[in-house]
């Protein structure tokens, strides 16, 4: 006998996961079936009482906090399973009721028709140099934040640099500073104490990630993208680790879109209106992308740096990129 489809719906927390139940067709009944624990040892206590039934479970989950244990646990024991964008859920303006149990019976009744925005679940590998990259840009939002808590202090106190900040006449010129009071010298030490803290933080992430993207499988893709001008390792192993596999966008659009940078428009009424970029999806290949956007507002050219990065690449790789440069210079 061919086991009935249901759908099924997971309010996932660090503790307890709420579950709900869609019958196949699209009207028949959505029920609660109730919480339980949130390990996938109880998950897997659920599922055994749902095969038992005779029920061929099809899950869906919003992605969150927990990751992707129950995803990747879920599809390699068979099971379909999918992730929800949580900013894609479909919302009634006059739904002002929010529990885990509605969001769980909304999740199935969703997924039963198809009105669901899935998410695109990296590998294991993959996750893992992303998480990498988003700790050197940790790093690197703690290093600014300390500068410009030290820099306030000193214009406050009167202190003024006029040449470059941070190059090392910038530093040899605070390490001469003296403040007007003990207090405020130790504030100020404790300000320079963290600027060196997050700069070593910086230096060591950077490293670590010039050490490991050789052995990552999407290796190649990384050194091929640096052949572009103001794509560094950092830009281009961001890149990659935040989007994927880049061949599972249909056409540039999609992953412009995806990258929110694509115009926000308010048409209506014949009139066409557009605005800024939507600023939507992956903020952090955005950002990188944006900052390596900067270079080319200069001339076209290929700089000694460039063409350290771009050894080793092909001649057509090479050819590429320079005709990317002409035409965004231009």
């Amino acid at each position: 006998m061919k086991n009935s489809i249901i759908f099924v719906g997971l309010d996932v927390h660090k503790n307890s996961i709420d579950v709900a139940i869609a019958d196949a067709g699209r009207n028949s009944e959505v029920s609660n079936y109730g919480t339980i624990g949130g390990g996938l040892d109880d998950l897997d206590r659920f599922i055994k009482k749902l095969s038992a039934a005779g029920k061929e479970p099809r899950f869906v989950y919003e992605a969150g906090p927990c990751g992707y244990d129950i995803f990747r646990s879920l599809t390699d024991k068979g099971y379909d399973c999918a992730v929800v964008s949580p900013a894609h859920i479909p919302k009634s303006p006059a739904d002002r009721v929010k529990t885990d149990r509605r969001d769980a019976m909304t999740l199935a009744r969703l997924h039963r028709a198809g009105e669901l925005t899935y998410v695109f679940v990296p590998r294991e590998d993959d996750e893992a140099m992303r998480d990498l990259t988003r700790a050197r840009e940790d790093a690197v939002k703690a290093q600014r934040v300390a500068r410009q808590q030290l820099g306030g202090m000193l214009l406050r106190l009167g202190f003024r640099y006029h040449g470059k900040n941070w190059s090392l006449q910038h530093l040899r010129w605070l390490a001469d500073r003296k403040m007007p009071t003990p207090a405020q010298q130790v504030v100020f030490q404790e300000y320079i104490n963290a600027i060196n803290e997050t700069t070593e933080r910086v230096e060591r992430l950077t490293h670590q990630i010039e050490l490991l993207v050789p052995s990552w499988r999407m290796a190649p893709v990384v050194n091929a993208l640096q052949a572009l001008r103001g794509v560094s390792i950092i830009v281009a192993a961001t890149m990659i680790a935040e989007i994927g596999d880049l061949t599972r966008f249909e056409h540039p659009r999609k992953l412009m879109a995806y990258l929110g940078l694509i115009p926000s428009e308010h048409s209506s009424g014949g009139k066409r209106r557009q605005g800024g970029i939507t600023k939507t999806g992956n903020g952090h290949a955005r950002r990188v992308l944006v900052e390596a956007g900067q270079t080319y507002s200069h001339q076209a050219r290929i700089s000694r740096y460039l063409l350290k990065r771009q050894e080793g690449l092909s001649q057509e790789t090479k050819d590429l990129a320079w005709k990317c440069q002409v035409r965004l210079c231009a």
